[in-house]
């Protein structure tokens, strides 16, 4: 069983498995999505009192709360059980891509050592991946009104137009950071 569940699925079991969970979703009146967690969060924590913005009935996403923490302990899960011990595999295209502009891949690393670690978040190569880019990712999820997860998977799914112009947004977005910034940025 373990051996099964380890395994890559094809996209033939995973796509019609979120098409079922957004189907349910939608027959109880819930909307999808991972950032408006930090809200519940912050509402959760009294936030409201001081800024209107956090100032609703927290308790009504709580359900997406227990969805956060669930896909923790399952990464945790996966990890301590499920794991082979080696990286997840990219393909030799983005590999060689990666490599030719001087990030070296590891092989047991979830991700380039070289680009991700606590010694490069002090250089400002690793100030402006993890810190700035990390800063862009929460101002953009919110100021779209929702995450990649959020406007892709729920927003789509129930037609919204807005969702649609976000999710536009998103891949051209990482069309260019991946083919005019990053590159940029590893040179520094």
């Amino acid at each position: 069983m373990i051996e099964f569940i380890s395994q890559p699925w094809p996209w033939y079991v995973g796509g019609p498995l979120i098409a079922l969970v957004m189907a349910v979703m939608l027959l109880f009146g819930r909307n999808f999505g991972f950032s408006s967690n930090l809200r519940t969060v912050c509402a959760a924590c009294g936030a409201g009192k001081k800024f209107n913005f956090f100032d609703f009935n927290w308790k009504s996403q709580s359900w997406n709360l227990l969805f956060a923490l669930g896909a923790v302990m399952g990464g945790f899960l996966a990890k301590q059980f499920l794991s082979n011990g080696q990286a997840v595999a990219i393909s030799n295209e983005t590999v060689s891509s990666l490599q030719m502009l001087g990030v070296a891949i590891e092989e047991q690393a979830m991700v380039p050592l070289s680009l991700f670690s606590f010694e490069k978040l002090l250089s400002l190569q690793g100030f402006i991946l993890m810190v700035l880019g990390g800063f862009f990712i929460g101002f953009g999820a919110r100021w779209a009104g929702g995450c990649t997860s959020g406007h892709a998977i729920s927003g789509l799914s129930n037609l919204q137009f807005p969702s649609l112009i976000a999710v536009v947004g998103f891949f051209i977005g990482g069309l260019f950071s991946t083919h005019l910034l990053l590159p940029i940025i590893l040179k520094l």
